[in-house]
């Protein structure tokens, strides 16, 4: 299987962006994992992968969708963009996830990016604003990988999206990057009206045809003003999907990401080991993009003219989120014990961060539901390529055994 996957990388892709990829996230990502372990040997916490949601409108409606979508646009202008990858970088910093709102929905998006060519950027899309014009603009900067998004059927990712022809348009975007053999990328949020369409191997054989060279199964999570939590996966089909990614790694010769889970199977969250928090469009520091509480922020005010540095290694907010979350669950906190984090929000006195201003109220009213924690029932790497890396580059570094979970 991974000489096949070699071969599809030789034949298939850029040369020039399979070595940008390479070098930019293999080599150097790697790097800025290793200086993220050293730092947690020292008990500092600055995650080697951000995640920066640079928008928060987007053409689209999905159901559960916790971003201020409809509220007036804003945006991280280039400047503040500029200084953020700046000081990140200086950590050692390389990958950064672009999300949403809708990314390409940002005037100056590409503009953004090209200014750091020595960086790679995963833009998390739906893809309709991605034109020919676009996808050669990324082909030529050749440091950007599009993750666009397919939710199911015409009628599903219609229902599931809130607009109409919602899948034609993606499958359009697909196709212009992969005419112009731009590295690419599809995931889908796995839901209960669309795992028996995608989670298949018909759909993977269909996205290695096609030349897409990895996809992402991650799974709903019922969250914002108007979750719909009859969406979410039973822990059958939690257990199904986990099975499945396993067993495609091994067969298949295309990439398959996740996020949540070790090479012995074992959960984990990202953001508990510190592997990645998440910035938002008002350029608030948070836990993770549907944790919108934050003490800290990207600018600087007349009194705080702290470093990036500081605001991620000084945080108490932090810190106690990820302990809390530690000694409570290797699993996700928000789902599992949403009291749990109300605490730790109290606790700080950390501020909603929405436009709408409901984040706590929401919080409040949630109840307990399964998340990727299953004790017994872990499913460990088959691939044996997998399981090293995930050794050596993703797993829990320690945090759940400090913690006294297991």
């Amino acid at each position: 299987m991974m000489l096949k996957m070699a071969k599809r990388m030789l034949l298939e892709a850029d040369k020039r962006l399979l070595w940008k990829l390479a070098w930019n996230m293999g080599v150097k990502g790697g790097l800025s994992v290793l200086r993220h372990k050293s730092r947690l040997r020292r008990g500092e916490v600055f995650p080697p992968f951000l995640y920066v949601s640079i928008i928060n409108s987007c053409n689209l409606r999905c159901q559960g969708c916790w971003v201020d979508v409809a509220h007036k646009q804003h945006t991280i202008d280039p400047p503040a963009f500029r200084k953020l990858v700046r000081e990140a970088k200086q950590m050692g910093n390389v990958f950064f996830g672009i999300v949403g709102g809708e990314p390409f929905m940002h005037p100056h998006l590409l503009d953004m990016l090209a200014e750091f060519p020595e960086c790679y950027f995963q833009i998390f899309t739906n893809g309709h604003f991605i034109t020919d014009e676009r996808a050669k603009r990324m082909r030529e900067l050749g440091n950007i990988t599009p993750l666009i998004s397919i939710e199911g059927s015409e009628i599903i990712s219609d229902e599931r999206r809130g607009r109409k022809d919602v899948l034609s348009k993606s499958m359009q975007g697909i196709q212009n990057c992969l005419k112009n053999k731009v590295f690419t990328g599809v995931c889908t949020s796995l839901c209960k009206t669309n795992i028996d369409d995608l989670l298949t191997e018909k759909w993977v054989d269909r996205l290695i045809e096609m030349g897409v060279m990895y996809t992402w199964f991650h799974v709903y999570r019922p969250m914002g003003p108007n979750p719909n939590v009859d969406l979410c996966l039973t822990p059958e089909q939690a257990k199904r999907a986990r099975q499945f990614v396993v067993e495609m790694r091994a067969k298949k010769p295309i990439v398959i990401v996740d996020a949540y889970y070790d090479g012995e199977g074992k959960a984990l969250c990202p953001a508990v080991t510190g592997i990645s928090h998440h910035i938002n469009p008002w350029g608030d520091i948070e836990p993770c993009p549907i944790v919108q509480f934050s003490k800290e922020s990207i600018h600087s005010s007349e009194t705080d003219g702290r470093s990036l540095k500081d605001k991620f290694l000084k945080s108490a907010y932090l810190k106690d989120f990820r302990d809390t979350a530690a000694e409570a669950t290797r699993g996700c906190i928000v789902l599992e014990r949403p009291d749990l984090l109300k605490a730790v929000v109290e606790r700080h006195g950390a501020k909603d961060v929405t436009a709408r201003q409901t984040a706590m109220a929401e919080l409040s009213a949630m109840t307990a539901h399964g998340s990727q924690y299953m004790p017994g029932m872990e499913v460990p790497e088959k691939n044996v390529l997998y399981r090293i890396a995930k050794r050596v580059f993703f797993n829990d570094f320690g945090t759940y055994r400090k913690a006294g979970v297991k």
